[in-house]
């Protein structure tokens, strides 16, 4: 595992395998609480990670990187990976569904998420807003 980077815009820390999510949870929930997010926010969006993480693992090679920063008044969280672009708008699977889950509590959990590339993979952006009352 690569480990965690600071700059001065941003935060983030790398995973190549299923026993870095523990570091990528506790990363996320450190590094909100720092930025100001209310603990249940840090809470969906380390959910949200965490599922997006697991999905580079089960889907991709390589692993991938999340990276954190403060911007207008909101919480930024890029999830990085060699995977293909991830279609949004999904709809949630039926209650007996096996898997489907991850990308659409994800778009219900996070005030915005937008899918583009980012070198020669995909980037998926995060978005909560601090001053968020829910």
């Amino acid at each position: 595992m690569s480990g965690e980077h600071s700059h001065p815009a941003y935060a983030e820390i790398a995973y190549e395998e299923p026993g870095d999510l523990a570091k990528v949870r506790e990363f996320v929930r450190s590094r909100t609480a720092e930025l100001g997010l209310p603990e249940h926010r840090a809470e969906l969006l380390t959910l949200a990670v965490s599922e997006l993480a697991t999905n580079t693992l089960q889907h991709t090679a390589g692993g991938g990187v999340v990276r954190l920063h403060a911007s207008g008044g909101r919480i930024l969280c890029d999830v990085i990976d060699g995977g293909p672009i991830r279609a949004l708008g999904r709809t949630m699977p039926a209650a007996d569904a096996l898997r489907g889950r991850g990308l659409a509590i994800v778009e219900r959990i996070c005030d915005e998420v937008g899918v583009d590339t980012a070198g020669d993979g995909t980037r998926v952006r995060l978005a909560l807003d601090l001053d968020s009352p829910n």
